[in-house]
């Protein structure tokens, strides 16, 4: 399957300011095989190593993290001869030793020539929580998510398709009827199953719904198992609490984060390490209220109101258990889950595109589901799950702070409009 992360990697290859490159991202992402499958195809040879399954790695880094005595071993054991330039290291799971993290930052210093990939699944948590020495400025930064709704298209083999969303967005002239209606129904199937490489493999292979949520149902157990393992004994039922109380958010008219809904009296000072520990990990993502939408948004961030949504769409429908059918034929069942799903796959797209997304609420109740900064603007977008597309609140917006453009994401084709630019919820990833 097609995946965006290898030109991406390819650049990195082949940039004049090369240095090693940590990729992180939630687990079952696909960066190991992203990394392997480009090692392979772009590289005489890989030389493999994880940590999690290799743990006598660890002595080997704890007498030396020079690249001059590392290398000779690295080879030995990799069984491989190591060429600068023409071999791939990767260290796999490397937050789970720390002095493999800190001789990064040697390599990059005395030894550039040589090509490191870094991978963590809960990276971010290592990092941030635990004492490992991170080699700032000294390594390149890449995050994996779930495959977008373009990489899914490509999978299923639509890649005319794609060409012709990305020209009818450029354009904001609509996609041809039968050819909306095919995106729109792809559109819903992408909600079923969602971006983890492995499930829409399987899907494509199968077009079995019942082995496609099994897959999901072991990759989310996977998850629980890691918020045991890797998390603070006085934390993971907290962690948990907060995981299983997202979905009951986003089926919320108002889905602003709210603790007493995770238990009666809950306050930030209990939660606030159970959500950034899944905000870390890449299992969720928190987004920000701004009180004013003005550049940088950073600077108008509301620490106290956010968001939260699950990495993939998939594993949201699957947690809910909700039956493929009904998202597929649109069952009026799902009229108040509807709103928050919506906002979760938009949310998972333009985080796959890079954007770091804030949303807008007024005094008086008006709501911009999210703002972002696009080609040095800033950007309201308002999201409605079907075609819909009243926007009150979005007046609201656009009457108080002028911006250059708003768009709206809903079941509507192309068009641009009075400073509104609609694009089908199928072509976020176009943003």
């Amino acid at each position: 399957m097609e995946r965006k992360i290898t030109k991406f990697l390819l650049e990195w290859k082949n940039g004049p300011y090369r240095k090693p490159l940590i990729l992180q991202g939630a687990r079952q992402t696909g960066k190991t095989y992203s990394i392997l499958a480009f090692g392979r195809e772009r590289y005489a040879n890989v030389v493999y190593f994880n940590f999690e399954i290799q743990p006598d790695l660890k002595k080997t880094f704890a007498e030396s993290i020079e690249p001059a005595y590392l290398i000779p071993l690295l080879s030995r054991i990799g069984g491989q001869t190591i060429v600068p330039g023409k071999t791939l290291i990767v260290f796999d799971e490397v937050q789970l030793c720390e002095r493999a993290l800190t001789s990064l930052k040697y390599f990059s210093e005395l030894a550039p020539e040589y090509h490191i990939i870094a991978a963590g699944s809960l990276l971010g948590v290592a990092v941030n929580r635990e004492t490992f020495s991170f080699p700032v400025g000294k390594v390149d930064l890449k995050t994996l998510y779930p495959m977008d709704m373009e990489e899914f298209l490509l999978a299923l083999g639509e890649g005319e398709l794609v060409v012709r969303i990305r020209g009818c967005f450029e354009t904001d002239t609509p996609l041809p009827a039968a050819l909306h209606e095919a995106a729109l129904s792809y559109y819903r199937l992408y909600l079923v199953v969602g971006g983890m490489p492995e499930c829409v493999e399987k899907y494509i292979a199968t077009r079995d719904f019942i082995l496609l949520r099994y897959t999901q149902a072991v990759i989310l157990e996977s998850y629980l198992n890691d918020m045991s393992k890797y998390n603070k004994d006085n934390e993971i039922k907290k962690t948990r609490l907060v995981y299983d109380n997202i979905t009951v958010q986003l089926s919320r008219k108002n889905t602003r984060f709210q603790y007493k809904l995770i238990k009666s009296g809950g306050r930030a000072a209990e939660f606030e390490n159970a959500i950034e520990w899944l905000a870390l990990s890449g299992i969720a993502t928190r987004i920000h209220r701004v009180e004013r939408p003005l550049r940088p948004l950073e600077n108008y961030r509301d620490i106290d109101s956010f968001k939260i949504y699950v990495s993939d769409m998939g594993l949201l429908c699957a947690k809910k258990d909700i039956p493929p059918e009904d998202v597929l034929y649109k069952a009026r069942d799902l009229d108040d889950f509807k709103g928050g799903m919506t906002e979760n796959y938009v949310c998972g797209q333009l985080a796959a595109n890079g954007y770091r997304c804030y949303y807008w609420s007024s005094p008086r109740g008006a709501e911009v589901d999210f703002v972002i900064q696009r080609g040095g603007k800033v950007i309201p977008i308002e999201v409605k799950a079907a075609e819909n597309t009243k926007a009150k609140s979005l007046a609201v917006y656009i009457d108080a702070y002028k911006p250059d453009y708003a768009v709206k994401l809903s079941g509507r084709n192309f068009s641009f409009i009075d400073g509104k630019k609609t694009v089908p919820l199928y072509a976020a990833f176009c943003l």
